[in-house]
């Protein structure tokens, strides 16, 4: 159809004439209400952002001589994150004469690592970087 005739029926018609596939041999035109188009279009990629699940990255903070029950509740913090889809960084930190002593930190490190083992994998093995012990855990699939 030529280009004139095609413009005069969208006009009639009171729609647009919309170039859809311009790199084919002839170009390829729709006639329809360009407005309308364009605004389902937004819509629908709004839609579909806010379907996504964005994972985000978690951190927790150890220390080598924590308590009990203070390392049973970030225990349970990082399985909560865990569940919802996140990774968790776990970060150890040493602190002045606490450096003498690195093995209570890799064994609290090691320890995390065998009791979170069911829910998690862990991504980044724990690995000491000066005065911090880093170990990146992931969600299982």
């Amino acid at each position: 159809m030529q280009i004139a005739d095609a413009l005069k029926q969208a006009q009639e018609a009171g729609l647009d004439l919309v170039e859809v596939a311009p790199q084919a041999n002839p170009p390829v035109c729709r006639i329809m209400d360009f407005s309308k188009f364009m605004y389902t279009r937004a819509k629908q990629e709004r839609e579909n952002r806010h379907h996504q699940r964005q994972s985000q990255l978690k951190e927790l903070r150890f220390r080598p001589r924590i308590d009990e029950h203070d390392y049973q509740t970030k225990f349970r913090s990082l399985g909560r994150f865990l569940k919802q889809g996140n990774k968790v960084k776990v970060t150890l930190m040493f602190r002045g004469r606490e450096m003498a002593h690195q093995e209570f930190g890799m064994r609290l490190m090691n320890r995390l690592q065998q009791e979170i083992a069911e829910v998690a994998q862990v991504e980044r093995a724990p690995m000491q970087e000066g005065r911090f012990i880093y170990m990146t855990l992931a969600p299982k699939a």
